[in-house]
C-alpha cells in the first residue's frame, strides 16, 4: 500500500548517526544507534530510517533483521545513495527518499572556486608566497574556456550555471547524452564529474576517456571517487596527458596515505567536502523534517529515489 494511502501520526523510527546526532527535530521516542550491531537490534519493529550517518554500510549489514513489513521508509541525509541500494533493500517495497537539493549551490561554487583556483594557478602563488619568493607570472583567461559537465540533475545544472556567470561555454551531459560524451573531451578545458554512482556510470571515467581529453585539460570529481579508475588517472597526470586534476572523492576515504594523488603537484586533494557549508547538518535535519510531516499526515514523500537507476528522477519531488 503506497504510504501516502496511510494515516501515520507516530511512526517509530530508528536514527543512523556516527559522531552528531541530528538536531530540532521532532522524532518522538526514536531509537539512536551508532553500528551495525545496534541497528540490528533496533531495526525490529522500525517503521522509518533515517540515515543520518550516510557513509556507512550499517543498513546493508543489517538487513537481515529488518522487519519489512513494518519498514515502510528510508531516508538518507545525502544526494548520492549508492552506499544504501543494494538487493535486498532494491526488492522490498521500502520508499527510500534522499536529500536532493541540499547540496546543489555549495558543491556548484566549490567547483567555481577550483576551476578558478587552477585557472590563476593559486597554488602556486601559495607556495611562492609560504617561500617568500616574488616571481611574476601569466595565467589563464577563463571567459571563452569550454566545461563538459557530467551529471544533468540539479547539482550538474547549478554547476553549469555558475560557470556560464564568469564566462565559460559549458555542455551538460546528462544519462541521454552518455554516447556523445567521447565525441565533446577533445575541445573541453574541464571535464567535471558531478554524476550519481551506478552501474552504468562506475569506472566511466578511464583510460580511453582520459585519452579523449587534450593536454590542457584538467578533471574535476566532486561526485564519487569510483567513477574513476584511479590508476589510468594517475598515469594521465604523470605523463602530463592532461594538466590537472582537483578531487574531492575517492575510491577508498579516507585517502590512504600511500595513495599518489597526495604527491603529485598537479592536483589537489580535498576531503569529500564539496558540499560541507556552516549549517548543512541543519538543512538536511530541516529537509527531513518537512518530509516526515508529509508522512505524518499521509502525504507523498518529496525526493523518492528510483532504486533500480540509483537517483531521484526529473520531476521526482512526489
Amino acid at each position: 500500500m503506497p504510504v501516502s494511502a496511510v494515516q501515520r501520526h507516530d511512526p517509530q523510527i530508528t536514527v543512523l548517526y556516527r559522531d552528531h546526532r541530528p538536531e530540532g527535530l521532532d522524532l518522538g521516542d526514536a531509537r539512536f544507534v551508532a553500528s551495525p550491531q545496534t541497528l540490528a537490534a533496533a531495526l525490529p519493529g522500525t517503521e522509518v530510517l533515517l540515515v543520518w550517518d550516510f557513509l556507512s554500510d550499517a543498513v546493508r549489514d543489517a538487513w537481515p533483521h529488518a522487519d519489512t513489513s513494518a519498514l515502510r521508509w528510508v531516508h538518507t541525509a545525502s544526494a548520492g545513495v549508492d552506499r544504501l541500494i543494494f538487493p535486498g533493500l532494491v526488492e522490498s517495497a521500502v520508499v527510500v527518499t534522499n536529500s536532493r537539493g541540499v547540496f546543489d549551490g555549495p558543491i556548484a561554487e566549490y567547483v567555481l572556486g577550483l576551476v578558478i583556483a587552477q585557472a590563476k594557478d593559486f597554488a602556486t602563488t601559495l607556495a611562492l608566497q609560504a617561500r617568500r619568493e616574488w616571481r611574476h607570472r601569466e595565467t589563464e583567461r577563463l571567459a571563452g574556456r569550454r566545461a563538459v559537465v557530467v551529471g544533468g540533475g540539479p547539482i550538474g545544472a547549478a554547476i553549469a550555471g555558475h560557470l556560464r556567470a564568469i564566462g565559460l561555454r559549458v555542455d551538460v551531459v546528462g544519462r541521454r547524452e552518455f554516447p556523445d560524451l567521447p565525441g565533446l573531451l577533445p575541445d573541453a578545458d574541464w571535464l567535471i564529474l558531478a554524476v550519481p554512482l551506478t552501474d552504468a556510470t562506475r569506472g566511466m571515467l578511464d583510460a580511453r576517456l582520459l585519452a579523449r581529453l587534450p593536454a590542457r585539460a584538467r578533471v574535476i570529481n566532486v561526485g564519487r571517487g569510483a567513477l574513476v579508475v584511479e590508476e589510468d588517472l594517475v598515469a594521465a597526470l604523470r605523463e602530463g596527458r592532461i594538466a590537472g586534476a582537483a578531487l574531492d572523492v575517492f575510491t577508498t576515504e579516507p585517502l590512504p596515505q600511500s595513495s599518489p594523488f597526495w604527491e603529485l603537484p598537479n592536483v589537489i586533494v580535498s576531503p569529500h567536502m564539496s558540499g560541507d557549508v556552516a549549517g548543512w547538518r541543519a538543512e538536511l535535519a530541516q529537509l527531513f523534517a518537512a518530509n516526515l510531516e508529509r508522512y505524518r499526515r499521509g502525504e507523498p514523500l518529496v525526493n523518492i529515489v528510483d532504486m533500480h537507476l540509483g537517483y531521484v528522477r526529473s520531476g521526482g519531488n512526489r
